[in-house]
C-alpha cells in the first residue's frame, strides 16, 4: 500500500470521510456531493496522526525542498503544522481567516523573516480559496509562501485553476479518486456505488440534477 493509499485508508476507517453516494450531503456553498469530510478529527488517532505527519514531512522535502518555514492555516492546519514544523525542526507560523478586531490587528502570528520560505498546510482542499487567502494575506505583507500542502483533496476543477491563477504549487497526500477506488477495493461501497461516485468527480456542479 503506497502513502496515498494509507492516508485514504485510514480517513476511512476513522470516518474522517464519509461516502454516500445514494444520500448526498449539501455542502455550504448549495452544492450536492455524496462525499462530506472532516480532518480535524485525525488529531485524535494516534497512528493516523503519525502517518499524516510523516507524510507531510516526506511531501514537502519532496516537493518543496526549499521551505524555511511551516505555515497552519486556521484553524484545521494548525495543529498539523505545529508538528510538522517540530518534525523538521523549522520555524512555525500561524494565518487567521482575517485579521484580529484588537491589538495590533494582525493576521499572521509567529516572526520570521521576509526573506524566508513558506510552505502552508491545510486539511482539506475543496476550492482552495480558504488556503490561497492566508497565502494572499501573506504575500501582500511581502512574505513568500512556495506552495501549500494538505492531507485530501476534491480535486475539483475550480480548485486547480484557482491555484493556477494564484501562481502557488501544491500537493496532497491523498485525493477523491484514491479515496473511492480505496474503499471499494475494501469492500464498503459497490462498483454501483464506485460509478456514481466517478460521475461527481466529473461534473461535481451538475452532479444529481
Amino acid at each position: 500500500m503506497n502513502t496515498q493509499q494509507q492516508i485514504a485508508s485510514d480517513l476511512l476507517k476513522i470516518n474522517a470521510v464519509t461516502l454516500a453516494p445514494n444520500d448526498p450531503f449539501t455542502w455550504a456553498s448549495g452544492i450536492k456531493a455524496p462525499i462530506y469530510t472532516d480532518n480535524r478529527i485525525t488529531i485524535s488517532f494516534t497512528d493516523v496522526r503519525d502517518h499524516i505527519e510523516t507524510g507531510l514531512v516526506e511531501l514537502i522535502q519532496n516537493k518543496f525542498p526549499k521551505a524555511d518555514v511551516i505555515g497552519g492555516v486556521a484553524t484545521a492546519g494548525i495543529p498539523h503544522a505545529a508538528i510538522v514544523a517540530d518534525k523538521m525542526d523549522l520555524p512555525m507560523i500561524y494565518v487567521r481567516s482575517k485579521p484580529k478586531d484588537h491589538g495590533r490587528g494582525k493576521q499572521m502570528e509567529g516572526s520570521i523573516d521576509k526573506s524566508q520560505s513558506i510552505v502552508l498546510i491545510d486539511d482539506l482542499l475543496s476550492t482552495g480559496k480558504s488556503v490561497l487567502n492566508a497565502a494572499k494575506a501573506l504575500t501582500d505583507e511581502g512574505y513568500n509562501v512556495i506552495g501549500v500542502v494538505a492531507i485530501f483533496s476534491y480535486e475539483l476543477p475550480d480548485s486547480r485553476q484557482n491555484f493556477a491563477d494564484a501562481g502557488i504549487d501544491f500537493a496532497t497526500l491523498t485525493n477523491y479518486s484514491t479515496i473511492i477506488e480505496q474503499a471499494q477495493s475494501e469492500g464498503s461501497i459497490s462498483e454501483a456505488d464506485l460509478a456514481t461516485l466517478r460521475q461527481w468527480r466529473d461534473d461535481p456542479w451538475n452532479w444529481g440534477k
